[in-house]
């Protein structure tokens, strides 16, 4: 490739990143398109562009939109809060402690940098031989695997860093917690797999036959 389609090919990912990061903060600070407030947690489908983009883009760009989703979520969480936003936000004080927590930090932004990486190498594991429907049922596959990345490590890190404000917060016992968590991974985590699991193939199938037309 000579220099100018090397240049192309650049400003042509740049202006598809820039789309993706525009649609990750529409979605976000839009009520009720990306983060569906619940009252004790958000319900979230921003993962969506995340996992699209890291098949589409590759890793690396995958990871800076999970990026991307991290911080828009640190932003909302900080800005209109709910009672569980210390899980999502250093800003926001953790009860009883009089503080935030470091670990929101990692809340935030580890599972989702994930969400951008993952959906990427699922549907590399499949060979260009393997024909359309082995990719159409690869991009499925890294739609749902990307979406349950999100809800059981976020819900699962919570478990682990924030378990008694986190318990304090929902009115639930310590002992109780896990099967609250649980709880949520099921009718959350659920319902946004399959979301995922559909959109990421009819989303990615459509560019690849306009990229092959």
């Amino acid at each position: 490739m000579n220099a100018l389609g090397e240049t192309s090919v650049k400003i042509r990912d740049f202006a598809v990143m820039s789309l993706f990061v525009s649609i990750i903060f529409i979605m976000t600070f839009v009520p009720q398109i990306g983060f569906i407030n619940l009252g004790f947690i958000n319900a979230t489908i921003v993962h969506i562009p995340v996992i699209i983009g890291s098949v589409l883009l590759g890793a690396r760009r995958g990871a800076c939109l999970g990026a991307m989703f991290g911080a828009a979520s640190l932003i909302r969480n900080t800005v209109t809060p709910n009672l569980t936003s210390f899980v999502f936000s250093p800003f926001i004080e953790v009860p009883g402690t009089g503080h935030g927590s470091l670990l929101a930090i990692f809340v935030c932004f580890a599972p989702r940098i994930l969400v951008g990486v993952i959906p990427y190498f699922i549907v590399k594991s499949v060979p260009p031989s393997g024909g359309r429907k082995y990719r159409a049922a690869a991009y499925c596959a890294a739609g749902i695997s990307g979406s349950a990345v999100n809800t059981l490590l976020v819900m699962h890190m919570i478990y682990f860093m924030f378990s008694g404000s986190f318990a304090a917060v929902r009115g639930v016992a310590p002992e109780a917690l896990y099967g609250l968590i649980l709880s949520v991974i099921t009718t959350n985590g659920i319902p946004e797999a399959i979301a995922a699991g559909i959109l990421t193939p009819a989303i990615c199938g459509a560019v690849e036959r306009y990229r092959s037309a």
